[in-house]
């Protein structure tokens, strides 16, 4: 099926060095850009990760220190990814997770400051576990009727984006109103529905160190807005301060703004700690 789109979507996948968003790094990026009118096209390019590349990820990717030697870092990249990707909307597999936090964290250390928030995310992975819990492999088994590792080469990011582009496809066929009876078994082709549907916390930044909370009274009521919105406010999601709004703990105790800052927290929870701080200040 023919995605219905509003503005561009990059179908990508990443390979990384490991799963950990402060210290590993981004060793392969690849990418299926369509376009409204339906055009299409397609990147893939290895990165040097400016560090050994672990003998589990080798192992799992296949990409080797000796590959990506030559390759450009991130950084050099960075900026022409960006000019690329603005003005569009995301989908990969389990990228609500991981894909998108770690792309985000590599353009903040490239010094890139590139705002997802604009962007429609929509997670392949997640649609797939609402209606069938199941892996990629059985995704295009299922969608596409086909065995995965007949049509493509496992843990290969440009096989993998091919991978989940027919799997998204195969879910709007799937879901379509033109073959599901029950009106919660569809899925309109819509990349604003598809986001809102790719969600699953209330997360603000990438990590979910901070998170959106129901706002309260002192009677511990929930609060609503003028027109009976609920309220909401960020809150830590960790530590000792878990539970309690932001913007309280930073005026109670305005050291553990710089305690967060300096330490092993990634570039984007920094970003939104900063956002929010300099949002209260202005607000007084």
């Amino acid at each position: 099926m023919k995605l219905n789109l509003t503005k561009p979507l990059v179908i990508f996948d990443l390979e990384t060095t490991g799963l950990d968003l402060v210290n590993d790094r981004i060793i392969q990026i690849s990418y299926i850009k369509v376009f409204p009118d339906g055009k299409e096209t397609r990147a893939n390019h290895y990165i040097n990760p400016g560090r050994p590349i672990s003998p589990e990820s080798v192992a799992l990717t296949g990409i080797t220190d000796e590959q990506v030697k030559d390759a450009p870092t991130f950084k050099q990249l960075a900026a022409s990814l960006g000019k690329e990707f603005e003005g569009c909307d995301f989908a990969g597999y389990n990228s609500n997770h991981f894909d998108i936090p770690m792309l985000a964290e590599e353009f903040l250390r490239s010094g890139i400051d590139f705002d997802f928030a604009k962007s429609r995310l929509v997670d392949v992975q997640t649609i797939f576990h609402k209606m069938e819990q199941r892996t990629l492999a059985a995704a295009y088994k299922f969608y596409c009727g086909r065995d995965m590792e007949k049509d493509f080469d496992a843990h290969k990011a440009d096989q993998d984006t091919e991978a989940t582009y027919r799997v998204l496809q195969g879910e709007l066929d799937m879901y379509s109103a033109e073959r599901q009876e029950e009106p919660s078994r569809r899925l309109e082709n819509d990349i604003e529905v598809l986001a809102n549907f790719s969600k699953i916390n209330q997360n603000i930044d990438f990590a979910g160190r901070i998170v959106w909370k129901e706002k309260r009274n002192a009677a511990g009521d929930v609060m609503t807005d003028s027109n009976g919105m609920v309220q909401k406010e960020e809150c830590f999601n960790f530590g000792k301060y878990r539970g309690q709004s932001v913007r309280e703990v930073l005026q109670k105790d305005p050291g553990y703004f710089s305690w967060m800052l300096n330490g092993d927290f990634t570039y984007n929870t920094k970003q939104v700690l900063t956002r929010i701080k300099l949002q209260s200040l202005t607000q007084k």
